[in-house]
């Protein structure tokens, strides 16, 4: 077993059911002009996640770990886009129209897919979701009891919205979490810091936090001479 140092205790794991969740690192939530930055949102908060879960995700690959990335969005149609989803708020662009990197958060564009620095590489497996959390509608679940996953070290954006919902029903269903707290990204820091403090309250009641540099020298440690 492998253990990092974490919050709110020491977060243990096999690296062979293990599966390190990229959640959501595509160019509509991260680049300047997308879909993120239409809301009226700082786009930098996210961009600064991008190094740190490059640097995770190669640790990741060279320790063997089984990679899984999600994208969120829809059909062309937009029929698995509930109506409640498509009038949210008072955006200046909304889910289906035509953004700078196509139409927004539908499949098959290219704001839709997720950002060079993060490529997946061939065979890791991708997951499109249409909602929230990485579960719904998808075959989240199916993948990892087909290869034997029992914890997951999550990153991806955002804090507060698809990674807590995936954290929680990830939870509900028996896995053990670790939030990677320089791997996941709000545009808002305030909803940062609390995102993750909910994580690891009352003892740790969704998961553990640890940044990426104690996940790393768990996954390669320094040979002791």
């Amino acid at each position: 077993m492998t253990a990092v140092p974490a919050e709110p205790g020491p977060f243990t794991f096999d690296v062979g059911s293990t599966a390190l969740l990229v959640i959501d690192m595509q160019r509509d939530f991260l680049l300047p002009g997308g879909f993120g930055e239409s809301l009226g949102n700082d786009v930098g908060q996210l961009a600064r996640v991008v190094p740190p879960l490059a640097g995770l995700l190669a640790g990741a690959r060279e320790a063997g770990m089984l990679v899984i990335h999600t994208r969120e969005g829809h059909e062309p149609d937009l029929s698995d886009c509930p109506p409640a989803k498509l009038r949210r708020g008072a955006p200046s662009l909304r889910i289906g129209d035509p953004g700078a990197y196509g139409r927004i958060l539908v499949r098959g564009e290219y704001g839709h897919d997720i950002v060079d620095e993060l490529a997946p590489l061939p065979g890791e497996v991708v997951l499109d979701k249409p909602g929230k959390g990485a579960f719904y509608a998808t075959d989240l679940q199916e993948v990892l009891v087909g290869a034997g996953i029992t914890s997951l070290i999550v990153t991806g954006v955002t804090t507060e919205v698809c990674v807590h919902t995936t954290v929680r029903e990830a939870n509900d269903r028996g896995y053990e979490c670790l939030v990677v707290s320089d791997c996941v990204g709000s545009y808002f820091p305030e909803f940062q810091r609390v995102g993750l403090q909910m994580v690891s309250a009352q003892g740790g009641i969704f998961g553990w936090v640890a940044p990426s540099s104690a996940v790393l020298a768990a996954l390669n440690p320094v040979p002791v001479s």
